[in-house]
């Protein structure tokens, strides 16, 4: 996968960096990641399975906002004070994948400038291809037929 959110858009050293703070964790089919409005204490990269983002319908189930899959990046709050989910996650599959205390790599951040600025950027590219994907989504759902035109 080539997407600018994957950890292979991080430059080698600042990537071996953010794994030496990693773990390896797995999620059943099912098992909600996190839930929005709640604290945003670690973020994962997935290893294989699919994890879907969602957001809180009132009245409705939570609507899908995006999947994620292999090499991908699940949560972005996480970067951001005050540290609060904009969304919700659930594993669609069984997931494998590094999870990552928050705490630890924003302290590795303000340790080393350079590092912090790539991971902030990283982070950023995240969020930019998430609001990007969120708008075609509301476009197919609420816009008038061919309104959602890009060109």
């Amino acid at each position: 996968m080539t997407s600018a959110t994957t950890t292979t858009a991080l430059p080698v050293r600042h990537r071996d960096r953010l794994m030496h703070l990693a773990h390896e964790v797995s999620f059943a089919a099912g098992t909600r990641l996190f839930e929005e409005d709640r604290c945003a204490d670690r973020f994962w990269v997935v290893r294989s399975g699919t994890v879907l983002l969602d957001s809180r319908v009132p009245g409705c189930r939570p609507a899908a906002v995006e999947s994620l899959g292999r090499g991908e990046l699940v949560g972005c709050s996480w970067h951001f004070p005050p540290y609060t989910w904009q969304l919700g996650a659930e594993a669609l599959s069984p997931v494998r994948a590094w999870e990552f205390d928050a705490e630890a790599v924003r302290a590795s951040c303000a340790e080393d400038p350079a590092f912090g600025r790539a991971i902030a950027g990283w982070v950023g590219a995240a969020v930019v291809h998430r609001l990007h994907t969120s708008r075609i989504r509301l476009l197919d759902l609420y816009a008038p037929h061919g309104s959602g035109s890009l060109v």
